[in-house]
């Protein structure tokens, strides 16, 4: 009796470093993902300078026979300012022109080059599910975040 007190003693102490270590961990990376500082006023007029184009909607079926959804298009950086970090809002819209879905994108950031002043590259989004509702129609793409 004695040595299952023992190892459940042992086991409570290892569990309690154990959160303690990650508890650590979480609080000492920083902010949390998604978590940003607000635009500048000279990011927030440099939004309009973020040209979308040729965005294009196709399907396929995957070999689970699941349809997937691509999204397809042009990205321009029109200004004359490197964006680090940026975020495109993708409006789907249902046939009445009413909101279907609402996503974001994030074909820029930290882990990505930034988009140059004047560069121009391909996007490519996959999309797993859609809502019934949509019109089947590109989304209306416009930029919402940008970070230099």
């Amino acid at each position: 009796m004695s040595s299952l007190r023992k190892w459940f003693g042992i086991s409570v102490a290892v569990l309690a470093v154990l959160v303690a270590v990650l508890l650590w961990l979480t609080r000492s990376r920083g902010p949390a993902p998604g978590s940003r500082p607000p635009m500048t006023p000279a990011e927030q007029s440099y939004l309009p300078e973020i040209k979308v184009t040729g965005v294009k909607m196709s399907e396929a079926t995957n070999y689970l026979g699941a349809t997937q959804y691509y999204l397809s298009g042009e990205l321009t950086n029109a200004g004359s300012r490197a964006v680090r970090v940026l975020d495109l809002q993708l409006t789907f819209l249902d046939p009445f022109g009413n909101l279907a879905l609402r996503a974001t994108e994030e074909p820029v950031s930290p882990q990505t080059d930034p988009l140059k002043a004047g560069e121009t590259v391909s996007l490519h989004f996959v999309f797993d599910h859609l809502p019934d509702v949509w019109n089947q129609g590109a989304p209306v793409v416009a930029a919402s975040y940008a970070h230099f």
